[in-house]
């Protein structure tokens, strides 16, 4: 009988043994007596070096205009809130008037807010850094402020939420 399996020749077998071989030794990782990473030989290259983590972005310091910032006037009295979401004025003898905080424009070193009210008025506020006097007690105010609704314009001071003026 006779043989018919496809005939090999010895460099052909060879090569697939060392292909087997090189695979093997591929997939171990050498390891230290203790099962931890071992060290490279004394004559290896040097190894790549790692680039550095990015680094985080520095804290960025809260501006004059950041935060909650309150606002207050006399003559006639109102007050508004500028939170993170929302700004609200509010009036007596009118509903509160609500808005969406699109975030402040700096215009010659002043912040201005423009938003749209619930009720589809235009609220447009500026706040800028000088010291005011609401003009019915001695509290001084870090920032002056102007609000316009509609056609009323508004005059008075403002403070950030957490520093406002008090009495005593």
């Amino acid at each position: 009988m006779r043989d018919i399996r496809p005939h090999r020749s010895a460099p052909t077998r060879l090569a697939g043994g060392l292909l087997v071989l090189a695979l093997g030794l591929a997939a171990c990782q050498p390891q230290a007596p203790d099962g931890g990473e071992a060290q490279p030989p004394a004559d290896a290259p040097a190894p790549l070096p790692t680039p550095p983590a990015p680094e985080a972005a520095p804290p960025v310091a809260a501006g004059p205009f950041d935060g909650e910032i309150r606002a207050v006037g006399t003559e006639p009295f109102w007050g508004l809130r500028i939170r993170d979401t929302e700004i609200t004025l509010e009036r007596p003898d009118f509903p509160p008037s609500k808005g969406p905080n699109p975030g402040f424009t700096l215009e010659e070193g002043q912040a201005v807010w423009r938003t749209r009210t619930a009720d589809g008025g235009e609220l447009m506020v500026t706040i800028w850094e000088e010291s005011c006097s609401d003009g019915m007690s001695d509290l001084t105010y870090a920032y002056q402020a102007r609000v316009q609704s509609g056609d009323e314009t508004l005059e008075g001071c403002a403070g950030k939420e957490g520093a406002m003026p008090r009495e005593g």
